[in-house]
């Protein structure tokens, strides 16, 4: 007999970039949350949910509606809510208004899988990851925090300008995640499977510690990993059209990239 215990059902999501309640990426991301947490066990969202949380008392339609979504999600699936370099200010009165568990980058379940946002992986970004260390510091965070909502609204807005104004003229090899950056991860971590999101390059990478599966970005599509036991499938989906569960025989793994 085969035993239920061994065979988890899991769904990884990262990078929906959530920012405004009327698009299609709000209404996909609610259906994709009601349909799969009655499937799965446990949902992990991997980073930048939001273009940008500006902290846990942010009292727009986009937070409140998100939470509610997260809420009943957790009702019926365990939640599980990683920091990305987007939404990185998200605390533990988000966890309360969710009922999602917060992860620490990079995490380990307890079977193995090491999870993790993928922008500390970008290491060739010197530059992006300097700025890093400055974001991610307590200080810099609870100076950020004490600002009023309005102030700290501005300040998220000029970060994200910021950041594309740079990206925009950055070589894109320095921005994805470096391979041995990945094996280090894997080898101190003890795992044998990687999935990240950060990079916007939906794929799945043989390593010498493993396999790396990279989480698509929700621009021209939808992205989800979804894990049956210890089969994993890479899933786009469109996000013109109301979520849909996928049938048993569905898309099947994409060794070379992957495309919606």
């Amino acid at each position: 007999m085969t035993d239920d215990r061994a065979q988890p059902k899991r769904i990884f999501l990262s990078d929906l970039h959530l920012d405004n309640v009327q698009d299609q990426r709000f209404a996909r991301f609610a259906e994709c949350l009601e349909s799969e947490a009655s499937w799965a066990e446990e949902v992990f969202i991997l980073g930048d949910l939001f273009e940008a949380w500006i902290g846990d008392d942010d009292d727009s339609a986009l937070a409140e509606r998100a939470c509610a979504v997260l809420a009943q999600a957790a009702q019926r699936a365990a939640v599980q809510v990683m920091a990305g370099n987007r939404d990185f200010l998200i605390g533990g009165r988000f966890a309360q208004r969710t009922g999602a568990r917060l992860l620490p980058d990079p995490f380990r379940t307890g079977d193995g899988l090491i999870l993790a946002h993928g922008d500390a992986l970008c290491i060739g970004d010197e530059a992006y990851q300097a700025m890093r260390q400055v974001l991610r510091s307590p200080a810099w965070q609870a100076e950020m925090l004490a600002k009023p909502l309005a102030e700290r609204r501005a300040a998220a807005n000029g970060l994200r300008d910021a950041s594309r104004a740079s990206n925009a003229t950055k070589p894109t090899a320095i921005m994805d995640a470096d391979p041995a950056a990945a094996d280090r991860l894997l080898e101190d971590l003890g795992g044998r499977t990687l999935i990240h999101g950060h990079t916007h390059r939906p794929a799945i990478h043989g390593h010498a510690k493993g396999l790396r599966y990279v989480l698509g970005d929700w621009a021209r599509c939808g992205w989800l990993l979804r894990q049956t036991g210890q089969r994993f499938r890479l899933e786009c989906f469109p996000l013109e059209q109301p979520y849909r569960h996928p049938a048993p025989d569905g898309k099947t793994d994409l060794r070379r990239g992957a495309e919606c």
